[in-house]
């Protein structure tokens, strides 16, 4: 059975979410080229019919009056934001917490790219998809509407974890079709250096980059109360631990890594957020791309 990617509740917790994209005065914000997508614009382009999580005030109260019926007014809007939601689908994804077997970091992916795309349809912006595994996956490309959303949500409900994160030259792909100016959300555990790599060039390149990291419960607190095997499933290793007397030591040492990575990150203008399988998905999001004024792209 298919899991519902974006359930009621948590759709209507994005409903005062926006992208946000901090270079947007530099790169693609009001006035750099025409666009014909829809959005809260300048000119007037079309009505369509009002949608839950649309804003009262753009609702043609007059219409209304007129036709008993709730419609929404469209505008054009220069310069639409182009986005681009990389997944990590390596092996360490299929990684789930005890307390939520059925549950995996690929899971949370999901979830949060679908949240994306949503909040990316709803702007009337361009947005595509892409898996980053040694398999075989292509990617969706750019597009904008209601069927891209339903071509790039069909392509997450068929990927699974597996193999191990490509190599450097099985990326190069990616740069012919992510634009520069574009927003970049990688979501991934972030374990293995070429994915750091992979968003520290992309910013380079003058592309924004959001990371979202996708962490267990059981990562970030190391519950256990017994002797434990821990096996790398990418690479096949293997480490006995005495998991109470590793408990201190282990926290310490994940505390330094994340905060080592933040500041990686952060030297290349690199926003990063940690998603632990146990919170809300638009948690993270909001940590993100909360809505700030005068900084909406919306």
């Amino acid at each position: 059975m298919t899991r519902e990617l974006i359930p009621p509740a948590l759709r209507a917790r994005l409903r005062d979410l926006r992208l946000v994209q901090r270079r947007a005065s530099a790169a693609q914000g009001l006035g750099q080229h025409s666009s014909r997508s829809r959005g809260v614009g300048l000119e007037f382009a079309q009505y369509r019919a009002y949608a839950p999580g649309d804003e009262p005030r753009r609702v043609d109260w007059k219409l209304y009056a007129r036709s008993d019926r709730y419609f929404v007014r469209e505008s054009e809007r220069d310069s639409p934001l182009a986005l681009w939601v990389l997944v990590d689908t390596s092996a360490s994804m299929a990684q789930c917490d005890a307390a939520q077997p059925s549950f995996s970091r690929l899971d949370a992916a999901r979830t949060l790219a679908a949240c994306a795309i949503e909040l990316a349809l709803r702007q009337g912006d361009h947005f595509g998809i892409a898996a980053l595994s040694t398999q075989t996956l292509a990617p969706v490309a750019i597009g904008s509407g209601p069927r891209q959303r339903d071509r790039c949500v069909q392509a997450l409900q068929s990927w699974h974890a597996a193999g191990c994160w490509p190599e450097q030259a099985a990326l190069l792909p990616l740069w012919e079709r992510i634009a520069p100016a574009s927003l970049v959300l990688l979501l991934s555990d972030v374990f293995d250096e070429t994915a750091v790599a992979l968003a520290e060039r992309l910013a380079a390149a003058r592309r924004e980059v959001a990371v979202i990291q996708l962490l267990t419960a059981e990562e970030r607190d190391f519950p256990f109360q017994d002797n434990r095997l821990f096996i790398d499933v990418e690479n096949g290793q293997e480490l006995l631990s005495d998991a109470p007397a590793a408990r201190t030591a282990y926290l310490q040492a994940f505390a330094q890594a994340q905060q080592a990575l933040h500041s990686r990150l952060s030297a290349s203008g690199i926003r990063l957020a940690s998603h632990y399988l146990d919170q809300p998905a638009d948690a993270v999001l909001r940590q993100l791309f909360g809505t700030r004024p005068g900084t909406e792209l919306a």
